[in-house]
């Protein structure tokens, strides 16, 4: 759970002062506006681990990440974020709103004037990034998107918590989708009735 939660970046802030290259954040909030749905592979690598799985969104505010290997699906639903442990059903919550997922879904993304505050950007030749924080929440963390640029298209995102800890989210080859299905992205909980007299969930 501890990986998760560095992944989506519960609060991202901080970072120092560095040169910004506005025609790439104005490239990157083009894009990021024109995204409807997407879906692909990723890998998640985290303290040496490496963890695959598949990633969906739909805009506005809606999220789905599934792990092949760990009993993990996290999910937003346009208000909030949720942490589901298969395995201990058990289920955690947060306001999408402070997550690196909730910049990229927004309804209007915009990395100029809002409570995004964008640190730094680099110019890579195929690629380029941004840094980026949540303004009047410094120095807890920071959030690195790195996109391919041409055309643009989201390559990997990188958070970087209080403690130094990173986690590295890659993608595949992202493709446009927007027919999932009604209940895609809402946790899937079935209630049956348990033998020992108590309430059960399975999937």
């Amino acid at each position: 759970m501890k990986k998760i939660l560095i992944l989506v970046g519960l609060i991202i802030t901080g970072g120092a002062h560095a040169a910004v290259d506005s025609a790439l954040v104005g490239r990157a909030e083009k894009y990021l506006n024109s995204i409807t749905g997407l879906t692909g592979d990723f890998v998640q690598t985290s303290n040496g681990t490496h963890q695959k799985g598949t990633f969906s969104m739909l805009r506005p505010g809606r999220v789905r990440l599934d792990y092949d290997k760990m009993p993990i699906q996290l999910i937003a639903d346009g208000a909030d974020l949720y942490f589901f442990d298969k395995s201990l059903d058990q289920i955690t919550t947060v306001p999408l709103t402070s997550t690196p997922a909730g910049i990229l879904v927004r309804k209007n993304i915009d990395l100029k004037n809002a409570d995004i505050h964008v640190i730094d950007t680099a110019d890579l030749g195929k690629t380029f990034s941004l840094t980026m924080n949540l303004r009047g929440q410094e120095g807890i963390g920071q959030m690195t998107v790195i996109f391919n640029a041409n055309p643009v298209q989201l390559k990997s995102w990188s958070v970087t918590d209080a403690t130094g800890s990173t986690t590295d989210v890659a993608f595949g080859t992202l493709k446009a989708k927007t027919d999932f299905g009604k209940n895609y992205f809402q946790i899937n909980r079935h209630k049956t009735v348990s033998t020992s007299g108590g309430d059960s969930f399975y999937d």
